[in-house]
């Protein structure tokens, strides 16, 4: 039996969706939340197989404190999710520098903060599973979105070495890219007023804005069923570095990938002649 430690456990998201799927496994959950209370009737139907802790992933001693309360609950954190995190529209020149700093400090530093805190026991134990709420986003960036893109790339390239780094321990990583999934992740944009600095970018912005108000509850992805495809990649004889999740988000990073392969073939004689000469080379 597992222990599974989820972070973003928001109600209908993916938080919730690994946890149900995790205990169907017949697992061990500890499922975090800013607001634990909207959990409170889910725990109840679960008992002692589940912890649900307040947890606001970017303020550190809380961090700490539900690692420990998890451990000392279940004895160990086999599985880690990294799924909280949100996004903020805004131009690259406009958005104000609060949301880049609070967007990166969500979507990209409390990650590496979950990951310290968590990796030491997995490396003591040598065994454990990493999976790292990526975006089609972070692999194909989106205008309006800038910030968030960014941050999403930054946790492509940590997952990468990471990967890497902790194979040695027996713990294995995974970065899991989502397209459009029917999740509470669009519902903040309608309370929220735009607040881009730059007016040039306004349309944009505000077109952006639109389309994720209008997207909210008709995205094509089902969060159980792209959690159901993650749990059957962990538990493959050759588990995946990544996946992703919904037919739009392949179609999307299969254009991407092959726009970066064609212009890279476009420009190989420019890329291999950036070399020294092969041979000798005189001093000048």
């Amino acid at each position: 039996m597992r222990t599974w430690f989820i972070t973003g456990g928001t109600p209908g998201g993916f938080g919730m969706a690994y946890a149900d799927a995790a205990l169907e496994l017949g697992d061990n959950v500890v499922l975090t939340a800013r607001r634990p209370h909207l959990l409170d009737d889910w725990a109840a139907r679960h008992g002692d197989r589940v912890l649900v802790r307040q947890l606001d992933v970017t303020d550190a001693p809380q961090t700490h404190e539900a690692v420990r309360a998890a451990e000392d609950r279940f004895g160990r954190i086999d599985v880690l999710v990294n799924n909280a995190g949100r996004g903020w529209c805004g131009s690259i020149e406009g958005m104000p520098d609060s949301d880049v700093r609070t967007s990166f400090e969500l979507n990209f530093f409390s990650v590496t903060r979950m990951l310290r805190a968590v990796l030491p026991g997995m490396r003591e134990r040598r065994s454990g599973w990493i999976i790292n709420m990526s975006s089609v986003a972070g692999l194909r960036s989106v205008p309006g979105f800038g910030y968030y893109s960014a941050a999403k790339y930054a946790i492509e390239g940590l997952t990468d070495a990471l990967r890497h780094e902790v194979a040695p321990f027996g713990i294995r990583v995974m970065a899991v890219e989502p397209g459009a999934f029917r999740t509470r992740a669009y519902a903040s944009f309608a309370d929220e007023a735009v607040k881009e600095t730059v007016d040039a970018y306004l349309p944009l912005v505000n077109s952006v804005r639109a389309s994720m108000i209008e997207q909210d509850g008709r995205q094509p992805g089902d969060p159980r069923r792209g959690v159901r495809a993650v749990v059957d990649a962990m538990n493959s004889l050759a588990p995946p570095r990544r996946i992703v999740l919904g037919a739009g988000g392949y179609v999307s990073v299969q254009a991407q990938l092959t726009d970066m392969v064609a212009e890279l073939g476009a420009f190989e004689t420019a890329s291999r002649s950036a070399d020294f000469p092969s041979g000798p080379q005189e001093l000048t």
